[in-house]
């Protein structure tokens, strides 16, 4: 069994903790907050054998073996480090960090340590996306990806409302393009490498993150539209379009549906059964790395999540986007 922690107490880490339960080799054995009253609500409605307030407690801990990190995206590369430096192996959840400099930072923590590091991108594992790597080849040449994540944040009713909630924070890196238009850049990177430039464009709100943006990505022979939002909402299905026909995926974020309909008409449902939670698929495939000796995931490697990072950092340069961990 691999020993996990979590740092986060928020839904994301109840329903990681939900899927992961679901693996044979997983057991939650610690809970991680920064006051001992929400660690311990939290390790009661988890089942978490202890709870920690203090994350250096938690990183020389010989009880633990991997961490699960859900923190605010800002505090991302501080904690990995820390953990990975005692040992740890991370999945960090998406995006990895503020910025370049901080991934690097990471990375280089987990080969000094020889640990795993892995970003929780839980679209690239997904069964129907891989679906899509399968059949990407029957469209002839790509020529556009175009992908859109538009979806209206409840936060932002109390934004409006004088309120500066986390996810509209620039202290935490947070803001439309690391909160969803990440879904849309990372599968891009995985099937279609870098880009040779982009052209950004982002409503920036009056907090400093941005509500709401458009990146066009310039590859040798095709092009990539990706449009994101927390402040609209946007009903469109992802599609890959090739000379021979196009790939219509219903959601980037967590694909449940892909068909693919060819020029001359016609259709053909490569959709495939999701059995399990979508998180379920990379607590697997981080699992099995850790099992086999491993370092990190061929699918989400480090190099897809330096090259994401770096393409959202230069969106937020081109877009006038800085974070106080840019500084």
């Amino acid at each position: 069994m691999i020993r996990f922690a979590t740092i986060g107490t928020n839904w994301i880490t109840e329903a990681f903790i939900e899927a992961a339960k679901k693996t044979e080799d997983f057991a939650l054995a610690a809970v991680y907050s920064r006051t001992d009253e929400k660690a311990k609500q939290f390790a009661a409605k988890t089942g978490a054998e202890r709870t920690f307030t203090n994350l250096e407690e938690l990183a020389k801990s010989k009880d633990i073996d991997a961490v699960y990190i859900a923190s605010p995206n800002s505090l991302h590369a501080e904690q990995a480090i820390l953990l990975m430096d005692h040992g740890k192996h991370v999945l960090c959840e998406k995006p990895m960090a503020s910025n370049t400099k901080e991934v690097k930072a990471m990375i280089d923590a987990a080969r000094r340590n020889g640990v795993v590091l892995m970003e929780a991108m839980k679209t690239t594992l997904l069964p129907n996306f891989q679906a899509v790597r399968e059949h990407l080849h029957k469209i002839g040449k790509i020529r556009r990806y175009f992908a859109s994540y538009c979806q209206y944040s409840s936060r932002y009713d109390a934004f409006k409302q004088g309120t500066v909630l986390n996810a509209f924070n620039p202290a935490f890196s947070n803001g439309a393009l690391m909160d969803i238009g990440v879904y849309c850049i990372y599968p891009m990177v995985v099937l279609f490498g870098k880009p040779n430039r982009l052209q950004a464009s982002s409503l920036k709100l009056e907090s400093g993150v941005d509500g709401e943006g458009t990146i066009i990505f310039t590859y040798e022979d095709m092009d990539a539209v990706v449009m994101y939002s927390k402040i609209t909402n946007s009903y469109l299905p992802v599609e890959i379009q090739g000379e021979d026909g196009s790939i219509l995926i219903d959601a980037i974020h967590t694909p449940t549906k892909v068909e693919i309909r060819y020029r001359d008409g016609r259709t053909e449902d490569i959709t495939v059964p999701q059995e399990q939670p979508p998180m379920y698929y990379e607590v697997k495939e981080f699992i099995e790395l850790i099992k086999n000796g491993k370092r990190e995931s061929e699918v989400n490697s480090h190099e897809h999540s330096l090259l994401t990072i770096a393409l959202m950092e230069e969106a937020r340069k081109q877009t006038g986007i800085v974070f106080p961990a840019d500084q």
